[in-house]
């Protein structure tokens, strides 16, 4: 629905009237109505489902969008948003929508990707988590007039909006802020600002610096500030400028020391959600091996990472991981080495889109578990379906990716378990799921 309202000024934008349709898969509202053109689609940031909003229009074509001068008619599910910079801040773009509606969205997201590819799911309910539970954060530190600042991108901008309120974050990560800013003066960074990888390990924070240089004769400096700031571990890019402690990550209780700005699950409730589905899943593979199969259990960790999964599974079976990250590989192999009581890992550095395991390779494996990108798998899961794998779990952050990988697998003739939705990225339009695949 549009009623076009007259500007008051010939150079003010134009303003509308739109009922609220839907939600699009980025968090913004949508709009649909008729034009002499034909049907139009306009997003509404921070509008919900069933509103009806007048908003100012801007930007042109594919770049319209809409901006709330006022909501008309409230959704039930609205509530305020806790965070003061909410309305401007690009880190979540979902905290106005009541939970119980909000999770529903987040199942719906996966329900439709697996639609268009055809396949029909059963879908569990999301599991939630809870705020300051962010131990891993992108944060930008820009120079502007007055004082640096700290914090995340604005919607659709470079510009960076203060995050010392922020509700997602960890509190250590949260209290650090006014310390990157600190040492970013030692830095050389261009005007969109440095980006600081930061974890909060058991040992402190380690702070990863990109987009930004450190000369050479502040070296020196940034190592005494560094200590001074009472970080675990600084770096600029990958090179480590000091290390007071090196930062320990626990997988199921086995201690990683991950590289400078490794992936690392964000949230560690939602990676004990993922990898205990994934668990559950190779230990009844390992249950329904046959009584006669030759040599010990053997299960493949693609996309392996640190070892978030592999490092768990190798109490359960020999571990055969597979990262194209060698920073990473080497920490998951040393973790491996230096824990008792685990299986044999070993270790392979393979880019898995150029080069994937073949079906061949595969062979011989009770299971196989795959953590990609947000581009998924595609050349991987191709191979596996030519495979006689027993069971693959697949872990993903992109439900579309997911849905399309997954239509490999069952049109090779796998059987697929319900989906399990994770927001791990609270009050962001991103959702994790996990599903497991059976041959028949």
């Amino acid at each position: 629905m549009m009623n076009r309202e007259e500007a008051s000024h010939p150079t003010a934008p134009a303003t509308e009237t739109v009922t609220i349709s839907d939600i699009a898969h980025k968090g913004d509202g949508v709009a649909v109505f008729e034009t002499e053109a034909g049907e139009k689609r306009l997003f509404v940031g921070g509008a919900l489902p069933g509103e009806t909003v007048r908003v100012s229009i801007t930007g042109e074509g594919v770049n319209e969008r809409g901006r709330i001068e006022e909501i008309l008619h409230a959704s039930p599910d609205r509530i305020e948003p806790a965070c003061p910079v909410y309305d401007r801040c690009g880190g979540c773009s979902l905290q106005h929508w009541g939970e119980h509606a909000y999770l529903a969205w987040k199942r719906h997201q996966i329900l439709e990707a697996f639609l268009d590819r055809g396949l029909e799911i059963e879908i569990g309910d999301c599991v939630a988590t809870g705020p300051a539970s962010r131990r891993r954060a992108v944060i930008a530190v820009q120079r502007r007039t007055g004082a640096p600042v700290a914090g995340f991108r604005e919607r659709l901008s470079h510009t960076v909006v203060e995050a010392d309120g922020c509700l997602v974050i960890t509190p250590r990560i949260r209290a650090s802020l006014p310390k990157l800013i600190k040492i970013s003066h030692l830095l050389t960074f261009g005007a969109k600002g440095a980006i600081f990888t930061v974890l909060d390990t058991e040992t402190g924070l380690d702070v990863s610096v990109g987009e930004a240089e450190l000369p050479p004769e502040r070296r020196q400096q940034a190592i005494a500030q560094a200590l001074d700031l009472g970080f675990a571990r600084f770096s600029v890019g990958r090179e480590i400028v000091v290390e007071a402690h090196p930062p320990v990550i626990r997988f199921g209780g086995i201690a990683v020391m991950p590289p400078p700005g490794a992936f690392i699950q964000a949230v560690a409730v939602a990676e004990e959600a993922m990898a205990g589905l994934v668990e559950t899943a190779v230990v009844a593979a390992l249950a329904a091996r046959p009584k006669k199969a030759k040599g010990p259990a053997r299960v493949a960790d693609l996309f392996a990472g640190c070892g978030t999964f592999a490092l768990r599974l190798s109490r359960l079976a020999q571990v055969h991981a597979v990262e194209n990250d060698k920073p990473a590989l080497e920490a998951l192999s040393y973790a491996a080495r230096h824990t008792q009581g685990l299986k044999p890992v070993t270790v392979e550095a393979r880019d898995l889109y150029r080069r994937p395991l073949m079906a061949k390779e595969l062979a011989g494996y009770d299971a196989v578990v795959f953590d990609p990108p947000r581009d998924g798998a595609a050349p991987q899961v191709k191979e596996l379906a030519k495979s006689g794998v027993p069971v693959i779990v697949a872990v993903s952050c992109n439900p579309a990716t997911l849905a399309r990988d997954a239509r490999y697998l069952v049109d090779a003739g796998w059987r697929m378990s319900p989906v399990t939705p994770i927001d791990q990225f609270l009050w962001s339009h991103h959702v994790e799921a996990v599903v497991v695949f059976e041959k028949r």
